[in-house]
């Protein structure tokens, strides 16, 4: 394995182009903001705050990762979007009800001053959810050539040297593969054709990707997890990421089962249900979007329980997800969790977990780390799926031969591993034994 060139250094201007200026883009963009002027910490974000050992212990070797590896600074950062509504980002963020009035009133102007392009948007994809400020087009293809426009005059227009596109816009409908995902070729005569099979999250990746920008998606849409957009990355490219967000109930059962399954504590059953009351839980009240969000969250523990490798534990674990949308609780999400465990010789137990939290909140730090995450990739040649950033991620994209990683530990040893690797260090593997032969 041979690590990577130089990494150029992250100079000049980074624009971040959020799609869907919702609740989670404008607590992203407002807490950037924010930072910047020394009016609040970046809590929760591993590329402000988090540290990497390198080297053995006794050396206590730890610089934080933003020293350690060129990453694109906060000052040097524009924001930009699209969205179907078309209020400013003050405005939107009044709107989400997420951060308090005098909170975004100190950085009013720089967010009034930015204002969303019209949006790619079908409403058979996400029913629950309309707005004026809509493209239209010929067809998909037209409407992809839009987005590459935009993309183009917002880089010009700011003078930015890279980008980065984030799907943070709604979830839509739960869809399959087709014979038009297979190929560029079949994908691009589908756009000319307007097919079904292409929703607007698609749109917007096949242009990011084919000007070779860096995407990541973090809702649980079939998106750039097609083999016309791997194929397209590989052409140009682009670093890809996803799917799907890790904040709330799925963060929790990220840390949780690792440590069940270390202890071979049985597990009969998992219920888990959530309320929401923001544009996300509006959405997700429409049975075909939760299909969407339910595959996501179910995923995950199948893949770290590992059933077929400890069926005595595992293989008839009952795991239900629900999530009931209640509008007086805003993006104030609460998550309850009823774990059925089974312990030695069968005795059972139980253990129940009630997670009150801000849904905006934890998700922003993710979208910043996944923007600067992915701009090194590309200045460090990655092309293609970054499955060392399925640390932040419900559905982690992967290689098609390989399960995907969702224990919470192994994706965060393997995304330091990687900064190391990227860095010519010594990668860690926790053996120790140096240390006591």
């Amino acid at each position: 394995m041979t690590p990577p060139a130089q990494i150029p250094q992250a100079s000049g201007t980074l624009g971040v182009l959020l799609v869907g200026l919702g609740a989670v883009a404008t607590t992203t963009i407002a807490g950037v903001f924010a930072i910047r002027k020394g009016l609040a910490l970046p809590i929760g974000s591993l590329t402000q705050m988090g540290t990497i050992r390198l080297g053995k212990r006794s050396e206590g070797r730890s610089p934080k990762i933003k020293e350690f590896v060129p990453l694109a600074h906060l000052n040097d950062i524009v924001f930009g979007g699209w969205d179907i509504f078309e209020e400013d980002c003050y405005a939107a963020a009044r709107t989400a009800g997420v951060l308090e009035g005098a909170q975004l009133d100190v950085i009013r102007d720089e967010l009034e001053a930015i204002r969303p392009m019209p949006a790619v948007f079908d409403q058979r994809y996400v029913k629950r959810l309309d707005g004026p400020n809509v493209k239209k087009g010929r067809n998909k293809r037209d409407l992809a050539e839009q987005v590459i426009a935009d993309i183009r005059a917002f880089k010009a227009r700011h003078g930015c040297d890279r980008l980065v596109m984030i799907w943070t816009g709604s979830t839509e409908v739960y869809m399959k593969e087709t014979a038009v995902h297979q190929s560029v070729a079949s994908f691009e005569k589908a756009l000319e054709q307007s097919d079904d099979a292409i929703p607007s999250s698609m749109v917007y990746a096949y242009a990011a990707i084919s000007e070779g920008i860096p995407f990541a998606n973090a809702a649980p849409n079939l998106t750039a997890d097609v083999p016309a957009m791997l194929e397209l990355a590989a052409r140009t490219k682009a670093p890809l990421a996803g799917n799907d967000m890790k904040t709330g109930q799925t963060l929790i059962k990220t840390i949780i089962a690792p440590g069940l399954k270390a202890r071979l504590l049985g597990v009969r059953g998992w219920y888990s249900t959530n309320i929401l009351g923001n544009r996300d839980g509006e959405v997700l009240d429409d049975p075909e979007s939760f299909k969407t969000k339910e595959e996501s969250k179910k995923s995950a523990l199948d893949y770290i329980f590992q059933p077929q490798l400890y069926p005595d534990l595992y293989k008839d674990l009952c795991h239900v997800v629900r999530i009931n949308y209640y509008p007086p609780r805003g993006d104030n999400k609460e998550g309850w969790d009823n774990i059925d465990l089974v312990g030695w010789l069968g005795y059972p137990m139980q253990l129940k977990i009630n997670f009150l939290c801000r849904d905006s909140i934890l998700a922003a730090p993710i979208v910043l780390d996944s923007a600067l995450f992915l701009d090194l990739a590309k200045r460090a040649g990655m092309s293609g799926i970054q499955e060392w950033l399925s640390f932040y991620f419900k559905a982690p994209m992967h290689a098609p031969e390989v399960y995907p990683e969702h224990d919470l530990f192994i994706q965060l040893m393997k995304l330091k591993n990687t900064l190391r690797y990227m860095q010519g260090e010594e990668l860690i593997t926790h053996l120790g034994r140096e240390y006591y032969d």
